[in-house]
Formats: structure tokens, C-alpha cells, sequence
């Protein structure tokens, strides 16, 4: 029989400060009512420790899961981390976290696919494990989100947020795991959302710094388009391959971008808002980290066997789905 990767545990780290819709008033030019309107975002957290970036939120909640699962870090023998915004360029922020942690038979790598990270490095992770090569992976999705947004910006300043989620996968026990994904990248969408400066394209000068390049930079009519669009075809195409019906799924978990585009979404695939995982107002867009804060909040609601659809899009374009059976 096949060996399918299984999701066995999640916990997840957020920030005490808590940035309102009604603090931002006071930066940029809006209103809570056209924030909520917009993207359904009242809040979000916020790493203010300038001595502290993803790595240390990655940590955190790693731990918590070590903790929670009564599991050895040295035990651990592969670490990924999704992440858009890494302490360095190298080396990479899933060797920081092993040192904070203690992993010392763990090697691992980054993850960078936008928004779609978290989806990248699950699918990536699970191949470890079909192979039977690995037992313990962590897989956890951290960005310091704050650390790239221009808060005198109104498209960007309302919609992002800091947090980690970590994610231990293990080699299933019966037929419940990650079923079945499917992950799709389109160039074009370059320039629609992404961060100009910083990579060899551009590298820091005292100009591109004071021309805000190292900020987020989106079209937000055109992403949304895309999203509504690609977000649902892929979450539909995940329930065509496996032969599921709207009243199949137990939950839709998808990435928090907007609360416009997870409605939409739902919509499509024809699964009522009640069966929606969606905590946007509360953490706003935290990239990496959207679906592993879902996914343990709602956690005490799963049941094993439950089927669960996860999707997600990114700047680039990306975007994709999976299929998990919950295992526990």
C-alpha cells in the first residue's frame, strides 16, 4: 500500500500587538467601513520587536507543536519554511529555526512560491514522506509581513499581517493524509504583485530605498480578478479529480487574501459559508501563515476522516489546491 503523508498536528504563534482598522485611520487615508468593505480586515498583528523576524515567529510555534505532540526535536529530521519574508537572503531561515529549537538532525530549506508557500511546501514535504525516506517533518509557513509593507500605502497597509503556523507531518497510519494536489504557476502576473527591489534585479541603493521599492507593490483590480477566478477553478478541479461533492467537504480551508475572494470561492465549489474556514478579520493577510492559523483554530471542529479542501493564490502568478483527509 501506497504511504500517504498525514497531517498529525498544528499550532500556530501571532504577535500581541494588535494594529485596528482605527489606528490606521490615523496613517492612511480611509475608513473602517472602507477596509471592511474592501477585504474584510479589522485587524491584525504585528511583530514590533525590531531584534525579531520569521524565524523566531517559525520557532514559536514549533515548539508549541514539539510541546503539544511530546515529540523530541531531535527527532525532527526535516524542517521547510514557506516564507516570503526571510530573516537573510541566506542562510535560510529553516536553519535558524533549527538552531532556536534544537533540531539537530534536521537539515531543510525555504520555500518561496508567494501566498501559495505554505501549498508549495506541504506537496513538497508529503514527497518525503511517500518515499519513505522521512518520518517527522515540520512544515511551518512564518512571514513578517509588517517588514515589507508601506504603511503610508492604503492598497497594502490594510490588508497584511505577521504570524507563523507549524505543521508535523507523519507517515499515515490508515487511508487518511494528503489525498491528492495541484499546483499551477503563470509569469505574466509579475508586475501585478510583487516587491521590486531587494533581489539581484535590483539590489538596495540609498534611490530604491527612498523610492519605496522594497515595499509590496499590487494592482489590486487586476490580482483580484485572477484570484477569484484561478482560487475557485483549482478548489472545483481538486473536487472534480477526486469525485466530491459540495456536500463531501467538511471544510474549505482557504488562504486569507481578501474576504471577497474566499466568498467567491465557496460560491463556486458550491460549499455553503458555515463550512468556511476564515479568520481574515482577526490576522488580516499573514501570507504563509493563513492556512496553518485556520487550520488550528478550527481544529477542535475536525473530525478524522473529515475531507478538507485547501487553496491558495500568490503574487507571480500562483495558485493551487490539495485534497486532505484529516487523520485525526
Amino acid at each position: 500500500m501506497k504511504t500517504i503523508a498525514s497531517i498529525t498536528g498544528v499550532t500556530t504563534y501571532v504577535p500581541d500587538y494588535i494594529l485596528t482598522n482605527e489606528e490606521l485611520e490615523n496613517t492612511v487615508e480611509t475608513t473602517n467601513e472602507w477596509i471592511m468593505s474592501r477585504c474584510g480586515v479589522s485587524e491584525r498583528r504585528i511583530l514590533k520587536d525590531k531584534d525579531k523576524a520569521s524565524a523566531y515567529m517559525a520557532a514559536e510555534a514549533a515548539k508549541k507543536l514539539l510541546i503539544k505532540k511530546n515529540i523530541s526535536p531531535l527527532d525532527i529530521e526535516l524542517i521547510i519554511v514557506a516564507t516570503i519574508t526571510p530573516d537573510y537572503q541566506y542562510p535560510a531561515t529553516a536553519n535558524i529555526v533549527s538552531e532556536m529549537i534544537g533540531a539537530k538532525n534536521a537539515w531543510g530549506f525555504d520555500i518561496q512560491a508567494a501566498c501559495s508557500s505554505l501549498l508549495s511546501a506541504l506537496q513538497t514535504a508529503s514527497k518525503f514522506i511517500e518515499s519513505g525516506t522521512h518520518k517527522k517533518i515540520l512544515v511551518i509557513g512564518s512571514d513578517k509581513m509588517s517588514s515589507v509593507v508601506d504603511y503610508t500605502c492604503r492598497k497594502t497597509s490594510i490588508l497584511f499581517g505577521d504570524g507563523a503556523g507549524a505543521i508535523l507531518l507523519e507517515p499515515s497510519k490508515d487511508e487518511t493524509g494528503i489525498i491528492d494536489a495541484k499546483l499551477y504557476a503563470d509569469g505574466s502576473g509579475l508586475k501585478q504583485l510583487y516587491q521590486p527591489g531587494g533581489g539581484s534585479m535590483m539590489p538596495p541603493t540609498l534611490e530604491s530605498v527612498e523610492n519605496k521599492q522594497h515595499y509590496i507593490q499590487m494592482d489590486g483590480k487586476s490580482v483580484f480578478k485572477f484570484a477569484v477566478v484561478k482560487m475557485a477553478d483549482v478548489a472545483e478541479e481538486m473536487m472534480q479529480r477526486n469525485n466530491l461533492t459540495a456536500d463531501d467537504i467538511a471544510f474549505l480551508t482557504p488562504h486569507q487574501a481578501n474576504k471577497r475572494i474566499i466568498e467567491a470561492t465557496a460560491n463556486r465549489m458550491g460549499v455553503t459559508m458555515d463550512k468556511v474556514m476564515m479568520n481574515i478579520h482577526k490576522y488580516g493577510n499573514t501570507n504563509s501563515a493563513t492556512i496553518p492559523l485556520c487550520l488550528a483554530e478550527w481544529e477542535h471542529k475536525l473530525k478524522k476522516g473529515d475531507n478538507v479542501i485547501l487553496t491558495t493564490f500568490g503574487a507571480g502568478f500562483t495558485w493551487g489546491a490539495m485534497y486532505v483527509k484529516w487523520s485525526y
